[in-house]
């Protein structure tokens, strides 16, 4: 059993030269397919390095463990996330209900295209989700959400802003998680898009209502 208190998640060294580029990009390109293929349960650096074609001593030389390759392609994961949510939630000349249904159109649709290796790293989480660099780029991602709260509903009490961010997170997390599951069609996801995004963004407009009445709509 792995010791996810001690288990060093970090890889080894970062690649310098292109031919280590190339490795560590085999690497993680074979990672996807065996994660998704075989599921994190018989995720192993040895089926890793085959499915490769390089050795697992070079393998090691970036990873030192398999809970370290998992962890580099949920950290892309969560990089790409960080990208989104930036590049939606952080553009000020469009208005703040305007970037949530954005965000949750490009949600939906991440979801849907990446749900095989999703749901395969939801699985194998237990190897690293309380590894301190996994605390931080959650933790990242969390302040751009909350910035773009404290943006757009800034007359609402702190304490009821942070529970619409923990709701709204938590309904983008189970309604993409679920949704995902099955293939769907560019029509399904533009009817689900749409529906919830008219959902979150009614929530959001009536606090900002009740928090300064008789005020103009967040979308004006």
């Amino acid at each position: 059993m792995i010791d996810r208190r001690t288990t060093r998640v970090a890889s080894r060294k970062d690649p310098k030269q292109a031919r280590s580029n190339q490795l560590v990009e085999a690497v993680l390109d074979a990672a996807v397919q065996v994660l998704t293929k075989e599921g994190a349960q018989r995720f192993t650096t040895a089926r890793v390095a085959e499915r490769a074609g390089v050795s697992v001593g070079s393998l090691y030389q970036y990873f030192p463990n398999k809970a370290a390759i998992l962890f580099r392609l949920q950290s892309d994961e969560w990089q790409r996330t960080s990208a989104l949510l930036r590049g939606i939630l952080e553009d000020q000349a469009t208005p703040p209900l305007a970037r949530l249904r954005r965000l949750v159109r490009a949600f939906i649709q991440s979801e849907c295209e990446e749900a095989a290796i999703r749901t395969a790293l939801s699985d194998a989480a237990p190897l690293y989700r309380d590894a301190p660099e996994a605390i931080a780029a959650k933790a990242e991602n969390a302040e751009i959400f909350r910035t773009f709260l404290r943006e757009t509903l800034p007359d609402v009490p702190g304490d009821k802003r942070m529970l619409a961010g923990r709701l709204i997170k938590m309904t983008f997390s189970e309604v993409g998680s679920s949704f995902s599951e099955t293939p769907r069609t560019e029509a399904e996801i533009e009817a689900w898009s749409e529906a919830l995004a008219d959902m979150l963004c009614g929530y959001v407009e009536k606090l900002a209502g009740e928090a300064r009445p008789g005020i103009a709509t967040l979308e004006a």
